[in-house]
């Protein structure tokens, strides 16, 4: 083999999905049952690798994600959450979106009895932006 035919063999793209993007893709939000209903208790979670694309430009955005919440009868899984705020990745979507399309899906898996969803972007273009969305379960 040449250095020109190895290099031909080497770049080029595979089509196969990778287990990890597999993952992603097929993640959801997975929940088990809260060991102690009826106990108040907070559960705050960071995530701080969020990225999506602006809807605009295509940029890539980063953020943290912290979520704070009050389980009722089922609790949320952490390794499932991982991959769900994975899924963002590649996801045109605005700040605001984000954080109220993760806020909506979290009250769906699991019906906490408060949460809440910070999304604080890293700075762009001189901008910070910090997004904060809450959902308190009616009683």
């Amino acid at each position: 083999m040449t250095n020109n035919n190895l290099s031909e063999s080497v770049s080029q793209p595979t089509q196969e999905m990778k287990y990890g993007e597999r993952n992603i893709a097929e993640g959801e939000l997975i929940t088990f049952p809260n060991p102690r209903v009826g106990r108040r208790y907070d559960v705050s979670i960071s995530l701080p690798e969020f990225t999506c694309k602006c809807p605009f430009s295509g940029y890539p955005d980063f953020a943290t994600i912290y979520i704070t919440y009050v389980p009722d009868e089922r609790v949320v899984e952490l390794k499932a959450l991982k991959l769900y705020i994975n899924s963002y990745r590649d996801r045109y979507i605005s700040h605001e979106e984000s954080a109220n399309q993760i806020l909506d899906d979290f009250v769906a898996a699991c019906d906490p009895l408060e949460v809440t969803v910070k999304a604080d972007f890293s700075p762009r273009g001189n901008v910070h932006t910090v997004v904060e969305v809450r959902h308190q379960k009616s009683h």
